[in-house]
């Protein structure tokens, strides 16, 4: 017995000595990573079509101001007058409905997002927020508060355009916090 004893005890020192000693140099391993692709609608910063002609496309959003849109109002003409100006209020909107993260449990300590949303310069489209007050840009920065959505608008200046169709790129980015913080 005295042996089996002498023996464990000979053998967690030499464990204590090599694990005391022992420089940490390599590690290896493979480990799954999962992200899940979503509609703009169940995504963490939410865009949701308001108008007819803003719509989810295999889970983009996308504006479509033209018969080829699926949900376009049938009978009302094919697109966009030339030498025209066109206010769309309210396209879509961006909320910050399913990215929570309350510091004291109400919804006024709601973890905000800042969002920016611009078109190219040289587009005949410019954006902004809100009602329509006469002003609208091609670059947007606001802060999306939980529970509190902001709608987007959209002006259409189809001044000295060709006919044909026309295509620009929205770009939207979010970041953590309000902006200019």
């Amino acid at each position: 017995m005295n042996k089996i004893i002498g023996l464990a005890l000979l053998l967690v020192g030499m464990m204590l000595a090599v694990g005391a000693g022992a420089n940490f140099r390599y590690y290896e391993a493979d480990r799954d990573i999962t992200v899940a692709i979503v509609a703009d609608d169940n995504e963490f910063i939410d865009l949701t079509p308001l108008q007819p002609y803003a719509y989810l496309d295999n889970g983009k959003l996308t504006i479509e101001i033209s018969s080829n849109n699926p949900q376009y109002p049938s009978g009302r003409g094919l697109g966009l007058s030339p030498n025209t100006t066109y206010v769309f209020e309210e396209m879509f909107e961006v909320s910050n409905d399913l990215w929570e993260n309350y510091v004291n449990e109400t919804e006024t300590d709601a973890y905000p997002i800042c969002v920016s949303i611009s078109v190219p310069l040289n587009s005949d489209v410019t954006l902004f927020t809100g009602d329509y007050t006469g002003t609208s840009s091609t670059q947007l920065q606001f802060t999306v508060y939980h529970g509190q959505p902001v709608k987007i608008g959209m002006v259409f200046d189809t001044t000295n355009a060709g006919l044909g169709s026309d295509s620009v790129q929205m770009s939207i980015d979010a970041e953590a916090g309000a902006c200019g913080t």
